[in-house]
C-alpha cells in the first residue's frame, strides 16, 4: 500500500532535482519515468538517490538500483517504502 505522503515527498524531490515545475502535477504512480522524462539522466538518478537517502534516512546501495526502480513513480515509491520498512525493522 502506497503512503500518500511518501508519494508527495518523492514527487517534490523529483520536481526539485529535475526542474520539472508544474509538469510534476501530471505524474501519477503509473507514469513512466525512465525514457519519458528527458531530464532524468544518470547524473539526475544519483542526485535523486542522495536526496531520497537524506530525506527518508535510508541507505541505498549501488546494487539495489536498477532500471526497474525508476520505471514509474509507483515503482520508485514502493522501493523507498520498502527501504523505510527495512530500516524500521532494524530498530524494533
Amino acid at each position: 500500500m502506497t503512503n500518500t505522503s511518501h508519494t508527495t515527498e518523492i514527487k517534490k524531490i523529483l520536481a526539485d532535482t529535475l526542474g520539472l515545475g508544474n509538469r510534476i502535477d501530471a505524474i501519477e504512480p503509473d507514469t513512466i519515468l525512465l525514457g519519458n522524462i528527458p531530464e532524468l539522466d544518470s547524473v539526475a538518478v544519483v542526485t535523486i538517490i542522495l536526496a531520497l537517502e537524506k530525506n527518508f534516512s535510508i541507505a541505498i546501495t549501488d546494487d539495489e538500483i536498477s532500471a526497474k526502480t525508476f520505471a514509474t513513480l509507483g515503482t520508485l515509491v514502493n522501493f523507498v517504502e520498502q527501504k523505510i520498512a527495512d530500516r524500521d525493522k532494524q530498530f524494533v
